[in-house]
């Protein structure tokens, strides 16, 4: 699971990001006077799933699923004018919460040798809590199950896992959701959103 990061360490930015809604004209529940409203992209980041606003460049089209560099090297800021400010999963528009699981299955997906690795890897909590069981519609008996097999061997994919744990839910969405209760904080623990101090900005 993340912890929050030492004092001294190195901050750790995303480079990634994929739009969950462009928003051109802003928030439209603002106080700021209609001519000075300014477009907005909210994002999602690929590696520590940090929840973001963005400027974009003038005339930059993006949609929903689009993958943008928000690096720090700005000549590779094709559409992209500036990191706004982090943002919480309730300050998130009606249609980025709507496309959040979807972005996050194809995150996944096209990550699967990462977080295949929390199948193989992930240890107890405590003496009577697994961090499997932190895992929607993973229970004592599909935690030993899992345990079991990749005793065997780790697993290859998530067709591998799926095939050798009967009635397993499909892994990306299992871990969709996980991320997204973790961005909604309903569980004090973390196993894939990092966390942030009160006072870090992004």
């Amino acid at each position: 699971m993340y912890r929050k990061r030492p004092s001294g360490q190195e901050r750790r930015y995303e480079e990634y990001v994929r739009v969950l809604d462009y928003l051109p004209e802003g928030h439209l529940d603002e106080n700021t006077p209609f001519y000075r409203r300014e477009p907005i992209i909210q994002v999602i980041g690929e590696k520590y799933f940090t929840l973001l606003e963005l400027s974009p460049k003038s005339g930059a089209r993006v949609l929903p699923h689009d993958r943008l560099y928000i690096g720090r090297d700005r000549e590779r800021r094709e559409k992209v004018d500036k990191v706004k400010r982090r943002i919480s999963y309730e300050e998130l528009s009606s249609n980025a919460k709507f496309e959040l699981p979807y972005v996050l299955e194809e995150i996944v997906s096209e990550n699967e040798d990462k977080f295949l690795r929390f199948f193989n890897e992930a240890g107890p909590i405590t003496t009577r809590f697994h961090q499997l069981e932190l895992l929607p519609g993973i229970g004592k008996k599909k935690m030993w199950k899992i345990i079991e097999e990749r005793k065997k061997g780790p697993f290859k994919s998530f067709d591998d896992l799926s095939s050798r744990v009967p009635n397993l839910s499909d892994p990306k969405k299992m871990i969709a959701e996980r991320i997204v209760m973790e961005l909604q904080g309903k569980d004090k623990y973390r196993i894939f959103v990092r966390t942030m101090g009160r006072d870090e900005r992004y």
